[in-house]
């Protein structure tokens, strides 16, 4: 069984008396631990198929199944309970909360999902370590250097131990040093056996991932799996399975 299964999917968008066909008849398999790369130039549908993945969006039409289950069925509440414990997101942008710290950041998926606040603290000095933010575990994002903020937002999103983890052009606002410290430590995460989405328009980075799908007017127009990819270190995967 597939991790995520798209079948028929279409996304529409009416803008007046025109619609827009975002995403057209996609049909789309992605198997647990894989790491793919979504490509294609601006418009192509790109990150409407990557909110879909997230349930941030819905589809027009079409089925979505994640783990098994027809998530286009259940209710927004439902949906984000989902979202919450199976999917991580890293945006370009970081989307950290201004007013906490780093710590606290990391901290806000298992708040929201009532975590005891023991295994809370236990899951966020573990991430602190192994995302190496020891020291600035009581700093605020404005406090913290692009790659620091970067790897809050990763640690934040792997935190629930999600099964897929999305990211849409996360080192578009880093430079090419501290970005490739940010692909490491993402491939490192993929090697641990989580599935790895990455959205991008960087050629080099796009060809790291083992396997290349390629969007054009709403379609899949290629989908590639590539010989030769990188094998990344494993990195440690967050929390522990008997600690809840």
């Amino acid at each position: 069984m597939a991790l995520i299964s798209l079948a028929g999917i279409e996304r529409v968008f009416h803008l007046g008396e025109s619609s827009v066909h975002a995403l057209a008849r996609i049909d789309l398999q992605i198997e647990a631990g894989e790491y793919v790369a979504v490509v294609g130039p601006s418009g192509s549908g790109k990150s409407t198929l990557l909110n879909l993945l997230g349930l941030l969006d819905q589809p027009t039409s079409g089925t979505y199944h994640l783990e098994g289950r027809d998530v286009t069925t259940l209710s927004p509440d439902e949906q984000a309970a989902v979202r919450s414990r199976r999917i991580g997101f890293v945006f370009q942008s970081f989307h950290l909360v201004p007013r906490l710290t780093a710590a606290e950041n990391i901290a806000l998926p298992m708040m929201l999902a009532g975590m005891p606040a023991s295994v809370r603290e236990r899951r966020v000095q573990q991430a602190l370590r192994n995302f190496g933010l020891d020291s600035r575990g009581h700093h605020r994002p404005d406090e913290l250097s692009g790659g620091q903020r970067q790897r809050v937002a990763i640690a934040r999103a792997t935190i629930m131990q999600p099964a897929a983890l999305l990211a849409d052009e996360p080192t578009g606002n880093l430079d090419r040093a501290t970005g490739d410290e940010v692909i490491h430590l993402l491939e490192g995460l993929n090697a641990s056996g989580v599935t790895l989405i990455i959205v991008t328009h960087d050629a080099k980075l796009a060809a790291r991932a083992r396997r290349q799908i390629t969007m054009e007017d709403g379609r899949v127009k290629a989908d590639s799996v590539q010989a030769g990819a990188d094998n990344p270190p494993q990195m440690p995967v967050q929390g522990g399975a008997t600690d809840e």
